[in-house]
């Protein structure tokens, strides 16, 4: 017999461990086994009772999509040469193109900065 409350299981979730159910009762088996087995197998697709939206869990596939089609339009943005719009990602740049964005600024001794130095050159520029 399974254990616990079955409150916290969603409708469709309560469905499918009553069809399966169902299903292991026509094959044969006793009703406190077909429940018990019907659950664990509802356990093991979706991970148990109701979910609040924690960490951890997957995005919507709208969600998925529209974070999908952002990234592709920075990637579309980054190999024309434009780099990202926020001061804090030029830690994140490789020393390449903090170079070439350093060139287009005309900050003088570029070519014998470090990376460090690269950034906080164009973070005065500004």
């Amino acid at each position: 017999m399974p254990r616990g409350s079955k409150a916290k299981y969603t409708d469709e979730q309560k469905r499918k461990a009553a069809h399966i159910e169902d299903s292991y009762e026509h094959k044969g088996l006793p009703k406190d086994e077909a429940e018990a087995r019907a659950w664990a197998t509802v356990n093991k697709q979706s991970g148990g009772g109701e979910k609040t939206g924690g960490s951890g869990r997957r995005k919507a596939p709208t969600k998925k999509a529209q974070d999908r089609q952002e990234s592709a339009k920075r990637a579309a943005a980054s190999r024309e040469g434009h780099p990202r719009s926020s001061r804090a990602s030029l830690g994140t740049q490789t020393k390449e193109s903090l170079m070439k964005e350093a060139r287009e600024k005309n900050i003088s001794g570029r070519s014998t900065m470090r990376k460090d130095e690269l950034i906080q050159a164009l973070k005065k520029a500004g």
